[in-house]
């Protein structure tokens, strides 16, 4: 499974005001191209009227309904899109959304993505718009969260356990990086409670990322803009860049914050992403060590022994985490991996891991649920981003499992279990669908207007140089930014980043070579 962003933990920005920026260059042919006309099959999707109206009955979960009715100007609406794109005529699926008009005159919508896959997109224009309440962004563009297919409250949505079995861990979603042996009747059976519980095996194999990219372009349509703005992050960075690859002519501006390798499929992707959390254990076992009460000891190049020597008991024992609950060894390490995406959440982490050694996972407990909740509190982004991996990824045997994990362990030792490897699966075996591979990329896409991508040196789940090759692969430009966490952009914390992406948003002007931030 994936890694979302949809965390509670936000680094505070401290900038470096390097605000260089280009000159405005002339538009290209292909800006002035009009977009590619749509499909006769097609046309009334395209040219649907939308039917905004209170947001109050669009929220799954307490937090948006309360989110949702929070602010006056918001509009909600549903849009109708083709449940497969190659049977037009067949049945439909509505993909929610929230708009929060400009607060000035509005240039066009800026549709967001808040990462994933499986992260609510309504929500994320709610928070977003407040971190940016003083930005040009939120002045000059209507931003559009929407929830894409089998996300949140679009329908259908994905649905594959009860909250009392997510609650139970029953059947996970993991089966790989995990301690536990699965069979075939596991992955057979979560699968078929998926379709049961989400509208059918014809919903499972229509809830690709390249399937959201389609009805990314409809609802550009829609909304009567002639081209997209889009600012996506860290999941959000593939379906901008497929939609690129789709519809290049179609871009006017894009933001992309915390870049997916381009060029990388399945298994190299993910052990690049464990060697980056290997990365940020250890820098946040540096920053521990200089503390005498620090769980994990005054050596840094000790600290995942130490680690693995006061979790891996958690495997024969899990220990109390209050409310009748226990932490297992899966839960602890999850809390960790979820914890490392900021590094503002390393005080927890170790507190957490303090706490294991003394016989308690309270700690541990209740950062794992701000992360990702399992009581169905934090909606069905744990199931969606499950199952939209299952239709993007390739998928692996049963051997190729085997070796994927124990690489898995070489480059991120402290998730080493101690058991080895075996009785791992791919969870996505029986999806009753073939996927359609999302990655990897083309080396270039041609015909994309300039776009830009923000990086993080110590990006613990995107590393700096996926950014890099992103930009390179869109022929866009980078924007580097010094510090320890996984995007930047939508907390509204540093005005370095900030005025850089609304001055390109507004201008299309991009930043020059020697323009960088730091938090």
């Amino acid at each position: 499974m994936s890694f979302s962003t949809r965390r509670s933990w936000m680094a505070v920005g401290v900038l470096l005001p390097l605000i260089t920026l280009s000159a405005c260059s002339p538009p290209t042919e292909q800006q002035k191209t009009q977009p590619a006309r749509p499909s006769a099959e097609l046309a009334s999707f395209y040219g649907q009227k939308l039917a905004f109206g209170p947001c109050g009955d669009y929220a799954t979960t307490p937090a948006d309904a309360k989110l949702f009715t929070s602010g006056k100007t918001f509009e909600c609406a549903r849009l109708r899109v083709p449940l497969d794109y190659d049977d037009p005529d067949g049945k439909t699926a509505q993909i929610a959304l929230l708009r929060v008009p400009a607060r000035g005159a509005s240039m066009g919508s800026l549709l967001l993505n808040s990462g994933g896959p499986g992260g609510a997109g309504m929500q994320f224009a709610v928070l977003t718009a407040g971190a940016l309440a003083r930005s040009p962004i939120t002045e000059r563009f209507d931003l559009i969260g929407f929830d894409p297919r089998g996300v949140g409250a679009s329908e259908p949505a994905v649905d594959c356990l009860t909250d009392g079995e997510l609650r139970s861990g029953e059947l996970p979603y993991e089966f790989i990086v995990s301690a536990g042996t699965y069979t075939e009747a596991d992955t057979r059976r979560l699968v078929e409670r998926c379709a049961e519980r989400s509208g059918g095996e014809q919903a499972l194999a229509a809830i690709a990322s390249r399937d959201t990219v389609r009805d990314m372009d409809v609802l550009r349509a829609a909304l009567g803009d002639k081209q997209l703005n889009f600012f996506g992050q860290s999941y959000g960075t593939r379906i901008g860049t497929l939609y690129a690859e789709a519809f290049p002519r179609n871009v006017r501006a894009m933001i992309l914050d915390g870049a997916v390798e381009p060029g990388l499929g399945l298994a190299d992707r993910r052990l690049s992403q464990y060697a980056g959390f290997q990365r940020s254990f250890d820098q946040m076992a540096a920053d521990c060590a200089k503390r005498p009460d620090c769980p994990l000891g005054a050596d840094p190049s000790q600290a995942t022994k130490i680690f693995q020597d006061s979790v891996r008991p958690l495997l024969k024992r899990p220990v109390p985490a209050g409310d009748g609950r226990r932490l297992s060894y899966d839960d602890a390490v999850n809390a960790v991996i979820g914890g490392l995406y900021a590094r503002e959440a390393w005080p927890a982490i170790t507190a957490g891991i303090a706490e294991v050694r003394a016989g308690r996972g309270d700690k541990l407990r209740q950062l794992g649920e701000a992360v990702s909740p399992s009581d169905g509190s934090g909606g069905n982004f744990v199931e969606a981003n499950y199952a939209i991996a299952c239709m993007d990824e390739e998928r692996l045997t049963p051997r190729q499992v085997d070796e994927f994990e124990g690489r898995i362990h070489k480059v991120a030792p402290f998730v080493d279990s101690g058991r080895g490897v075996g009785g791992a699966r791919d969870g996505c075996e029986f999806w009753p669908a073939k996927p359609k591979p999302a990655y990897p990329l083309p080396d270039r896409i041609e015909g994309v207007a300039p776009t830009l991508t923000i990086s993080i040196t110590g990006d613990p789940s995107t590393p700096y140089d996926a950014g890099v090759k992103l930009a390179e692969v869109l022929g866009g430009k980078v924007l580097a930014v010094d510090g320890e966490q996984h995007t930047i952009l939508s907390s509204g914390k540093s005005a370095c980043v900030n005025d850089i992406a609304a001055t390109y948003l507004t201008t299309l002007q991009t930043p020059t070579g020697d323009s960088r931030c730091a938090l």
